[in-house]
């Protein structure tokens, strides 16, 4: 008994395109190993300079002394001892007034961009005169000049520093008081935590990444400009104004003590932890000065932050045009371009009474695969929308030519091709409008499914299958 050539056409079509998912497997494990090694550019560019920053400041801290007197009998005699214990008073501000301006600086490993940052950052503070209480009802309580303080999470990328206490320029050193927050500087303040103070602290700031900053004044007011088209506003708090336009953005945030708990953060001595978004970094981590490495599920908890971390808030620097997550995405749909190319060739041969030969739906299948390959490859040297149409270009032409032989006339490749054309086409769409992708595949889907069962609404399928039957 023979088999039907029909049934054995089918089975050797269904390998084929198995082979073709295979070749589109090993192109996604490529897709995969570049990515990796992007983000190993990415790592070594944090190495070599500085990574996502935190930034917390300026705080107050001083050294303050408690001396009492006790009178204890000593057999008749009534002996007066004086006691002393000494003690820091921290102190965040009542207004803290934040103006950033950031400048993206593109850093490169070989092939691989990197978005660095520099930012120019003036911090503005006050304080009220402090009154330490003392635990001794009769206790006396003296402090000395208190120490201010700035702390970023990566020290490294601090390029200058100036601190002006009313007015007065006063030297800055490096390092910070507080144990939990390591990186950053101090200065020395010319008053007393009994004296009203004001300070100005300017900034230069390297990062890479995103940028994060703790709310700890009772009122604070930030604003961020930035000349990048894309950011990615994260944390705790988003801005209450925002203007994104064509390569550059604005952001303002007004933040309350009564809204936030980074000030009651900063004196239980939690740490300062870098990342504004759970979605964020090939490491989907947070990563803070002390080692603690704490996972961006943490965000879902009960607690206001991250546990261990102080509450931030901030911006991420975003690639939106990034060549291996277009190219991923691209991938995703490669299994259906090479079926919806099979049945247009098979629909041909029912309707024209053509025999396409089972190594010819492979060569089609290996170009439509090729393309990816292209795209991944040119995606490293072009911008991804040029290496998209050079691709899909080289790829339809291809095709074209090729139809018009394996089909019988140049009509049949040009229609041929125009359709290749539209589905890269088709496939574009969907990667730049990532929001309806769903709605756009699926309505694509239908056109064609309706398209088939129009044009083949009087094929006798019975009748086909009789007629490549061969006699007994």
């Amino acid at each position: 008994m023979k088999l039907n050539p029909t049934l054995i056409k089918v089975l050797t079509l269904l390998a084929i395109v198995g082979l073709l998912m295979l070749a589109l497997a090993r192109v996604g494990g490529l897709v995969d190993e570049r990515q990796q090694r992007a983000s190993e550019a990415r790592r070594s560019i944090e190495q070599a300079q500085a990574g996502p920053q935190a930034l917390l400041g300026p705080v107050l801290r001083a050294v303050c002394h408690e001396t009492w007197e006790t009178v204890e009998r000593k057999g008749n005699t009534m002996v007066t001892s004086t006691l002393r214990r000494e003690f820091f008073t921290d102190a965040t501000p009542d207004r803290l007034d934040i103006v950033g301006n950031v400048v993206m600086e593109a850093r490169y490993r070989g092939l691989f961009k990197v978005n660095t940052y520099v930012t120019d950052t003036t911090l503005s503070a006050q304080w009220k005169p402090l009154q330490p209480e003392a635990e001794n009802p009769k206790g006396r309580v003296t402090c000395g000049s208190p120490t201010l303080a700035v702390a970023l999470s990566d020290s490294r990328g601090l390029r200058e520093a100036h601190v002006q206490i009313d007015g007065q320029e006063v030297a800055v050193l490096p390092g910070t008081p507080f144990k939990k927050l390591p990186s950053g500087f101090h200065a020395v303040v010319p008053r007393t935590v009994a004296d009203t103070i004001t300070a100005k602290v300017k900034l230069q700031i390297v990062g890479t990444g995103d940028l994060a900053i703790a709310p700890v004044g009772d009122n604070n007011q930030v604003a961020l400009t930035a000349n990048w088209g894309h950011p990615s506003f994260g944390g705790r708090f988003l801005p209450v104004q925002r203007d994104v336009e064509e390569g550059k953005f604005t952001a303002h945030w007004r933040i309350s003590a009564l809204a936030s708990s980074a000030d009651r953060d900063f004196f239980a001595g939690r740490a300062l932890c870098t990342g504004v978004s759970a979605a964020d970094k090939d490491n989907n981590r947070y990563s803070s000065n002390d080692d603690t490495v704490v996972t961006a599920a943490a965000t879902a908890s009960d607690g206001p932050s991250a546990p261990g971390c102080i509450e931030t808030f901030g911006v991420d620097f975003i690639d939106p045009v990034n060549a291996y997550s277009l190219s991923d995405r691209a991938l995703k749909y490669g299994l259906l371009f090479i079926a919806l190319s099979f049945v247009a060739v098979g629909m041909v041969e029912v309707l024209r009474r053509l025999r396409v030969h089972p190594v010819q739906y492979l060569l089609v299948g290996c170009a439509l695969s090729v393309f990816f390959l292209l795209l991944l490859s040119l995606s490293e040297h072009l911008a991804f929308g040029i290496s998209y149409a050079v691709a899909a270009t080289a790829c339809v032409s291809l095709l074209a030519f090729y139809a018009t032989h394996v089909l019988g006339g140049w009509r049949a490749g040009l229609l041929f091709g125009t359709g290749i054309a539209g589905l890269y086409g088709a496939l574009y769409l969907l990667l730049q409008m990532e929001q309806t992708a769903m709605v756009l595949g699926s309505v694509l889907l239908f056109l064609v499914l309706a398209a088939v069962m129009v044009l083949t609404r009087r094929v006798d399928w019975y009748g086909l299958i009789r007629s490549t039957t061969p006699a007994a």
